[in-house]
């Protein structure tokens, strides 16, 4: 009998203890990010956009995929809780002064055929894309200078420049995004951060 006894209290403890493995289990947040334990790892991933913004995947797929117009390669950072435009010593993207529109190495764009923006024609080819930001609009430059590194441009090498209007959102957006969004003329280029975005025309025929 009491071989009995210990058995079954062993048996109850053993399925208490299971039972709080368990609910350790459940209480582990999977989310939960630990460190990199890469020492090079970038904290402003480089990023592509296409459009059309499925061409890569049917690509993958051996699909049909079309003609691809555009591109744009950007590195994101991120917000942090920093103070991104303005007009102090503390904004990240100063108005008036010129941004690469991403991190690290200048951001590329790629046209794979002749485009027109504001009616002026943009000949097929790669270019360095960078803005002078205000707090009502943006310039949006092209630029022929590749690989261009930090924070100031070659002005020499500007070949476009044209204004776009800035528009709030809410809520804010953490990382810096740029994306091709279709329109009836071909695609809006659009570049988001925090709590304002702008959207750059291109069409595909002559305007």
């Amino acid at each position: 009998m009491n071989y009995l006894l210990l058995a079954i209290s062993l048996f109850l403890v053993s399925c208490k203890n299971q039972q709080q493995n368990n609910n350790d289990i459940v209480l582990t947040d999977s989310l939960v990010t630990k460190p990199n334990p890469y020492l090079n790892a970038d904290q402003s991933p480089m990023d592509m956009s296409y459009f059309p913004a499925d061409y890569p995947l049917k690509m993958m797929e051996g699909k049909s995929v079309g003609v691809l117009s555009a591109r744009v390669i950007y590195s994101r950072p991120h917000k942090k809780r920093r103070q991104i435009f303005g007009d102090t010593d503390s904004s990240l993207c100063r108005y008036g002064r010129e941004w690469r529109l991403g991190a690290n190495e200048a951001t590329e764009i790629d046209f794979f055929r002749d485009v027109y923006i504001n009616k002026t024609k943009i000949a097929a080819g790669q270019y360095i894309i960078y803005c002078v930001p205000f707090e009502d609009k943006w310039t949006i430059i092209l630029n022929t200078k590749l690989h261009t590194w930090g924070l100031h441009m070659d002005p020499t090498k500007d070949i476009f420049r044209t204004d776009v209007k800035v528009q709030f959102q809410n809520p804010s957006l953490e990382d810096f995004t740029m994306v091709f969004v279709p329109a009836s003329y071909g695609a809006d280029l659009l570049m988001s951060w925090d709590n304002v975005k702008v959207m750059l025309p291109i069409s595909f025929t002559p305007q």
